[in-house]
């Protein structure tokens, strides 16, 4: 599997679990991990320490940047980003072929309480709420799967390994098919 090459998404609110999971995708994949935090301006993780939410025009540079990080990699990639609204998903899979979503489904308390119990994150509890507040679902979007938060690890990096290998699959039956149509 590590010869196809896979842009992902691992995304959720603030506490899922998205960077965890997204590092040891990258590592399956033989990839690279992009952590989505790191690419916020200055500005924002101002304004995220100090218990300020984002608004769009904060977020669209950074959705830009991550995007312009992803297509530069020429192997896989696997980025930990909220991508909380349909539009951030749109405008990264506008520049990013081939784009799939891995959503980590959670509880607003569970989120909270995995945030406060956080030692070395900036990102305040008291921000979850807006993130559950901005969050549409990526239900019935094309290259999603859905997980639960609060799913084992190791469950998790089982259930994504096989819808990319069933992706896979299913691309290559199409292409298969195209080719012996031509």
């Amino acid at each position: 599997m590590c010869n196809v090459i896979h842009k992902i998404v691992v995304m959720g609110v603030s506490g899922s679990g998205k960077s965890t999971l997204a590092r040891k995708l990258a590592v399956a994949l033989e990839g690279d991990f992009i952590e989505g935090d790191e690419y916020h301006s200055a500005e924002s993780q101002d304004k995220m320490c100090r218990g300020i939410a984002l608004c769009d025009s904060d977020r669209e540079p950074w959705l830009d940047r991550l995007a312009e990080r992803m297509t530069t990699i020429q192997g896989s990639a696997v980025l930990s980003c909220s991508a909380l609204r349909r539009s951030y998903r749109k405008r990264l899979r506008t520049r990013v072929a081939g784009l799939r979503f891995v959503f980590l489904d959670i509880s607003f308390s569970e989120a909270v309480a995995r945030v406060a119990g956080r030692l070395d994150h900036k990102f305040p509890a008291t921000l979850v709420a807006d993130q559950f507040m901005n969050l549409e679902s990526p239900a019935g979007e094309a290259g999603v799967l859905y997980l639960s938060a609060l799913q084992d690890g190791e469950c998790s990096m089982k259930d994504v390994m096989q819808w990319l290998r069933a992706a896979h699959g299913a691309g290559k039956k199409t292409d298969e098919a195209e080719s012996k149509r031509s």
